[in-house]
């Protein structure tokens, strides 16, 4: 694992899966920690690798780095993800913190109950189509782009991201969105993204009830 970047988290998506992906599509490749056990977050903490006591964990130039807005900051500038200017990394801000308010609605589904998860999809499919995702087809149709501002961005990745997650549990959400479609279309055909759209790579499959159970464990909760 030598100067190799090293991710602490568990086996599964969570908030970490933006972090594989913008490394993956930086170009840069990593190796994995998967937590199982609350012994072993009980070890990071004695270690003081978490800063206030959360995961994802990257390991990345000699440090340690937690907060997954961070995490994603700091790769994203290295990697010239990050916009030219001031101007530019304020709107990949605005973007990205928006579509991740729609990933952690998703995120927190495999934790809540049968009962609530219906309303609770219904809640999120609302949101998405009169919220969300109408601010993407907006931007990218007014000003004829082919990502949200004029290069390739964070902001696109997480926009690539936050679609596929949604059709695993709308198919047709994207339908009345052609633009955001196509969009998509593109971002796919990048060959790092393709890779990572295949079947063995690092990408993680959507939560089951294994990865529920194990998160329950390492934190000590009550399920």
């Amino acid at each position: 694992m030598s100067g190799k970047v090293v991710l602490t988290y568990f086996n599964g998506r969570g908030k970490m899966e933006s972090i594989r992906w913008l490394l993956t599509v930086a170009g840069v490749e990593f190796d994995e920690v998967n937590l199982t056990k609350h012994e072993e977050y009980v070890k990071l903490l004695s270690d003081g690798a978490l800063m206030f006591e959360q995961v994802p964990l990257v390991e990345i130039d000699g440090m340690k780095l937690v907060q997954t807005k961070a995490i994603l900051s700091y790769i994203a500038g290295k990697y010239n993800l990050y916009g030219n200017d001031l101007k530019e990394r304020v709107m990949i801000d605005m973007y990205s913190e928006g579509v991740r308010d729609l990933m952690e609605m998703i995120m927190m589904l495999p934790f809540i109950s049968p009962d609530a998860k219906k309303t609770k999809l219904e809640d999120i499919e609302r949101k998405a189509t009169s919220r969300y995702i109408p601010v993407f087809e907006k931007v990218l149709y007014a000003l004829g782009l082919v990502y949200v501002l004029s290069n390739l961005s964070c902001a696109d990745v997480q926009l690539l991201e936050i679609t596929l997650m949604l059709e695993e549990k709308f198919p047709t959400i994207l339908s009345k969105f052609p633009v955001v479609k196509g969009f998509q279309g593109r971002m796919k055909s990048l060959p790092a993204i393709q890779k990572f759209l295949q079947p063995g790579s690092k990408r993680k499959p959507q939560p089951d009830d294994l990865y529920v159970k194990t998160v329950y464990e390492v934190f000590n909760f009550k399920h």
